[in-house]
């Protein structure tokens, strides 16, 4: 690469027939972001032509580039997947469009093992479009944790608002309660205290935790895992030095404002973070996937079907995802440098 001093983001285009092309556009037709970073696009030549005529975006373009031994500083990068012309149908998940989200995931991550890319940065699949004999995953975080053998990271939604983290992912509400256990929520705890301190700078950060049940359980008149799991939980994390707090009743906490006094927020299951989160930060919100050994961020909507081909989507979130992938490279990195300091 002709600038060392920039970190080299790879970007995923996601299902073609999402809104992935148009957030990219939006976000990379920014003058300043080549200043901060090098784009690697993940994608289609073909598509993304069509799509910068959809946006009448005549004034942007790619250098397209056969591998990343050829990306350039100077401009957006993107690397054809395929010579192929594929068929763009706007809202519509379909065989092709699954198949070229997973094959733009697959490249990107082997550049990353590589080392090849700094970080990657995903646009939104369909879950259960990508399905296929070789993608059997229930969403991004647990790919990337197959595919860098580790089960110690965690789904966290980040914003300038908030910084969430979740005990449980993609699971059924049926099945939540029976998941949590005292050691599932202390490794939790763990992950996302070690995150907060390397990823973003914090010292001694404050973690509220939050129950499961209506009102923490009203004295277990609504349910015990209050008592017999969270709590238990809680206690353990702070005699290992994690400040943790709780567990506090979602509503209260999030209505009263109070979880400004934290540093991140622990919730048990996805919609009981998600839905605060999104009311909160929707435009501006993104997804990371705390503790793994890369860094991995995207955007915090989905494909948003409904809209794709409408020129209506905001690039804000996805910019949002990439300039925090930088942040969190400079902050490791810093990090780093001090844990060298300290040990001589």
């Amino acid at each position: 690469m002709s600038d060392k001093s920039l970190f080299a983001i790879g970007i995923t285009h996601g299902d073609v027939n999402g809104i992935g092309y148009e957030v990219i556009f939006k976000a990379l037709n920014d003058k300043g972001m080549l200043e901060i970073c090098t784009p690697v696009v993940y994608g289609l030549a073909k598509a993304s032509t069509f799509y910068r005529k959809n946006l009448n975006l005549n004034e942007f373009s790619f250098q397209f580039i056969k591998s990343v031994d050829q990306v350039s500083a100077k401009k957006p990068n993107l690397i054809n997947l395929v010579e192929d012309e594929v068929k763009i149908e706007f809202g519509l998940p379909t065989p092709i469009s699954g198949k070229m989200a997973e094959l733009s995931l697959n490249m990107a991550t082997k550049d990353l093992k590589e080392n090849r890319i700094d970080a990657i940065v995903t646009a939104p699949i369909d879950k259960s479009n990508i399905q296929s004999d070789t993608f059997k995953f229930q969403g991004h975080t647990e790919y990337f944790m197959h595919h860098f053998k580790t089960q110690n990271a965690m789904m966290m939604m980040v914003s300038p608002l908030v910084r969430l983290g979740f005990v449980t992912n993609h699971l059924a509400i049926k099945d939540v309660s029976g998941s949590l256990t005292k050691e599932l929520i202390v490794k939790k705890l763990r992950i996302l205290q070690k995150s907060l301190i390397q990823d973003f700078g914090c010292t001694n950060p404050k973690i509220a935790v939050l129950s499961l049940n209506p009102h923490a359980g009203d004295s277990q008149l609504l349910g015990k895992e209050e008592e017999t799991v969270i709590k238990p939980a809680v206690l353990q994390a702070y005699d290992e030095g994690i400040n943790a707090l709780g567990p506090f009743a979602s509503d209260g906490l999030f209505g009263s404002g109070n979880y400004t006094k934290f540093d991140a927020v622990l919730a048990m299951y996805h919609d009981q973070g998600m839905i605060p989160f999104k009311l909160l930060s929707l435009e501006e919100g993104v997804n990371y996937t705390a503790g793994l050994p890369c860094v991995r961020t995207s955007p915090a909507h989905g494909t948003a079907f409904d809209i794709a081909g409408k020129n209506s989507a905001s690039g804000q979130s996805m910019r949002s995802a990439i300039y925090l992938a930088i942040d969190i490279l400079r902050n490791r990195k810093s990090y780093a440098e001090y844990s060298r300091e300290k040990k001589k």
